[in-house]
């Protein structure tokens, strides 16, 4: 991506997310809810997981957590799971708020059905994430597919680019999962950690939410005064959650985890910067003869298509196109929608790459410069036929947005309710996983020291850490999306000069590698 431009992208979220956090208006706002967090557990505090615990010095009622998620999906699970396995959080009182019923299941899926169309690409990070959680070995025993190899190419014909797990030195690249095999593993650790797992999901709507403000914090010497009870006063300083089937709760701390959308987010006055990109995304599951063990991604002139080892001889079809060619992909027939698959992944919209004197050049050039990348020598190669499209398809519209703040007193967002970003990388949950990661730790840490970890100062250390690798990686997908979607004879040469970097000077593909794998923070590039 031209540092311009990812420069340019950056100024501007930074503008308007940087800023230090004008205080944002404690307000009660009601609506259509979301889903919220977990339960059970008390930092340092010996004991149990009684609900009779105590607050400070007030006993915590039964309608009473420490950490309250609004959003049961891959990240505000991730968030009670990380809580639930660390010593310090373990016996915090969280409570998941969500009101999806695949939430019940506590089983293995089997391996051997239809994949689902919703599936993740998560990185080597986010692998040891889950596996430092406890949630890998669930993942292990149902459906996933490691990939070791990845190519790019674009409709042109002039360049591509070939990816190896062996040009860092690892075993794979990434491994794709259904988003529900994510889920269940991440609820199966979960019931590990909390028998009582029931108790901690709330299979309900939020309704409104009420964070403290100085109207409900009444001063300790005019609450002697006029009468209030410790107890009133202690629920002063905390979150108010009205559920739709009538329950209200209070809590120390609340976590929207509860998408693009997020209820929570509105409720807390956060705004966004953002917009749409006038595409929409179709994905679905195809058939192969054989089985498929790369990666592959076509940048054509109306946005990406990928394709995507799920296992067997199945793969996940991620297409990106304007809205009126999604809906027309959607309705065509299984027979026809396969044809254009092939197409577009194949002789469609233009040749494939060939070697050329360029390659030659290129290839002795930088030969010298770092030890060379086992892929370098790598051929083009024409990705697997699909033979029938053995799910649904879906569509949904394509956009980036990102929160000003991710916090604010008693209140933080992760995941899809912080940022949203372009699919072309599949980096999005991963960006989630990273703030669960991040927002537990950081929880830990106040919890050791005796620090509220719902106090703002705590919690912006969450926010600085996150809300500058988000921006970095959501200004590199947003320069991909630009400069992929134009079709301008002198860009088409830059691009191929790009695809050519990319595959002969070996610095620059392992610093890519690295980059869209987690294991470093920051782009060559920024």
């Amino acid at each position: 991506m031209p540092p311009a431009r990812a420069s340019a992208f950056s100024a501007l979220l930074s503008r308007r997310c940087f800023p230090a956090a004008n205080r944002i208006r404690p307000l009660v706002r009601a609506f259509c809810g979301a889903p919220t967090s977990l339960k059970d557990a008390a930092a340092g505090v010996a004991g149990s997981q009684d609900q009779s615990e105590k607050f400070g010095d007030v006993k915590a009622r039964p309608d009473e957590l420490d950490i309250a998620i609004v959003g049961g999906g891959m990240v505000g699970l991730a968030v009670a799971c990380a809580l639930s396995n660390m010593p310090l959080t373990k016996h915090l009182r969280v409570g998941i708020i969500d009101s999806n019923p695949a939430l019940k299941s506590r089983n293995y899926l089997k391996k051997d059905g239809i994949p689902d169309s919703r599936v993740s690409t998560i990185t080597p990070a986010t692998m040891s994430f889950f596996r430092d959680i406890g949630a890998w070995e669930h993942v292990q025993q149902q459906r996933h597919a490691f990939f070791g190899k990845m190519q790019v190419w674009d409709y042109t014909g002039l360049g591509y680019t070939r990816y190896s797990a062996r040009d860092v030195a690892k075993e794979y690249l990434g491994c794709v999962v259904e988003n529900k095999v994510l889920c269940n593993s991440l609820l199966l650790r979960l019931q590990e950690e909390n028998r009582d797992i029931e108790k901690m999901i709330y299979p309900t709507r939020l309704v409104s939410l009420a964070l403290p403000s100085k109207s409900r914090q009444v001063p300790t010497s005019e609450a002697t005064s006029s009468g209030y009870t410790s107890g009133e006063l202690h629920r002063s300083n905390l979150v108010k959650l009205e559920l739709s089937d009538g329950q209200t709760l209070y809590s120390k701390l609340v976590v929207g985890a509860d998408g693009s959308k997020s209820n929570v987010r509105q409720a807390a006055g956060i705004k966004t910067t953002g917009w749409n990109y006038s595409q929409s995304a179709i994905i679905c599951t195809v058939e192969h003869i054989t089985e498929n063990d790369c990666a592959w991604q076509r940048f054509l002139p109306s946005g990406p298509i990928a394709l995507l080892p799920i296992g067997d001889n199945f793969s996940n079809i991620v297409w990106t196109m304007s809205p009126e060619e999604s809906l027309r992909h959607k309705s065509m027939s299984p027979e026809d929608f396969v044809k254009s698959v092939n197409n577009a992944l194949d002789f469609g919209y233009g040749p494939h790459p060939r070697s050329s004197s360029l390659d030659f050049y290129m290839e002795k050039l930088f030969s010298d410069v770092g030890s060379t990348a086992a892929s370098t020598k790598e051929c083009f190669e024409v990705p697997p036929k699909a033979i029938g499209v053995v799910s649904e398809r879906m569509a949904f519209p394509l956009s980036l947005k990102h929160s000003h703040d991710y916090v604010s007193k008693r209140l933080a967002l992760v995941g899809d309710a912080a940022h949203t970003v372009h699919p072309l990388a599949g980096q999005g949950v991963n960006l989630g996983f990273g703030d669960a990661a991040t927002l537990a730790k950081v929880i830990v840490d106040g919890v050791s020291v005796g620090a509220d970890f719902g106090d703002i100062s705590l919690l912006k250390r969450y926010e600085n850490d996150r809300k500058a690798a988000n921006i970095a990686m959501a200004a590199v997908l947003d320069g991909f999306q630009k400069i992929y979607s134009v079709d301008f004879g002198p860009l088409n040469v830059l691009r191929a000069a790009a695809f050519h970097g990319a595959q002969y000077i070996s610095p620059l593909k392992k610093n890519i590698i690295s980059y869209a794998m987690g294991d470093t923070k920051w782009p060559l590039l920024l």
